[in-house]
């Protein structure tokens, strides 16, 4: 049986009775029907996991008992950063919680020239905070020790100008002719590669002028194939296809080391 998982949002590593709140107790008394004795997996979102056992559910939140911690970390397997220009609608919380899932450590959302959405201050602020939750739901449901952090919503400029230092740096794009993934991927001289920045467009796609810029700051621009893609599946087939050849999906995952 899967042992149902709670965030906490902070450093339990010392602890060996945690008051987990008001907050959750809804979830455990009423949603998963739990009680005294049942075991609960609690996570700090920085990779370290906590098996616990639950000692007292009452009106004022739960209580449990640390009975083992484990560092669970992913070690020196890649890191994906996705870069995502603001798509239609929706569609970017589909995106966060699939990117989570299929391990990004870092998502970078942007404004590029082709975006629809154009957003308030006020209303970034909410939408980010709105990923950061869904991104941290998402780890919770899919067994994954760490959060991906969501940053601030980017100028297409500032979002291609970051740190270059040690990363691969790939922007697709639909009308590249002479680059594929799958060759750009086998390609042995990135073969020590571990820090990769993948950079999607919105729905329109980059403008050749955008694509210009990107590789001038090094990135490499690739295609994903002849067919055209959604935006959101696209997300969806180049993280898989990326961490089938490099990743997560490559192996056996390592275990989680206890203390």
């Amino acid at each position: 049986m899967t042992v149902p998982r709670i965030y906490v949002p902070r450093d339990v590593k010392q602890t060996k009775r945690l008051e987990l709140g008001k907050e959750n107790l809804r979830y455990v008394r009423s949603v998963l029907r739990m009680k005294k004795g049942d075991p609960l997996m609690l996570f700090d979102g920085t990779g370290w996991e906590y098996e616990t056992v639950i000692d007292q559910i009452s009106a004022d939140g739960v209580v449990v008992e640390v009975i083992k911690k484990k560092n669970c970390s992913r070690g020196n397997g890649i890191r994906i950063t996705l870069m995502q220009s603001l798509p239609k609608a929706g569609k970017m919380d589909f995106i966060v919680q699939k990117a989570t899932e299929l391990g990004v450590d870092r998502i970078v959302p942007f404004q590029s020239e082709r975006s629809v959405p154009r957003l308030s201050s006020e209303k970034t602020s909410l939408r980010i905070k709105r990923w950061q939750s869904i991104a941290v739901e998402a780890v919770r449901q899919c067994g994954r020790p760490d959060i991906p952090e969501v940053s601030d919503i980017l100028s297409f400029e500032d979002a291609i100008s970051g740190p270059g230092h040690d990363t691969w740096r790939i922007i697709f794009w639909e009308e590249e002719s002479v680059r594929g993934i799958r060759d750009l991927l086998r390609d042995k001289r990135y073969d020590g590669m571990t820090n990769i920045s993948v950079v999607i467009g919105p729905e329109g796609g980059f403008t050749k002028e955008e694509v210009a810029r990107a590789v001038e700051k090094g990135f490499i621009s690739v295609s994903l194939g002849k067919q055209v893609l959604k935006v959101d599946t696209a997300v969806l087939a180049i993280l898989s296809i990326i961490q089938y050849q490099k990743g997560i999906f490559g192996g056996m995952m390592e275990k989680g080391k206890a203390e």
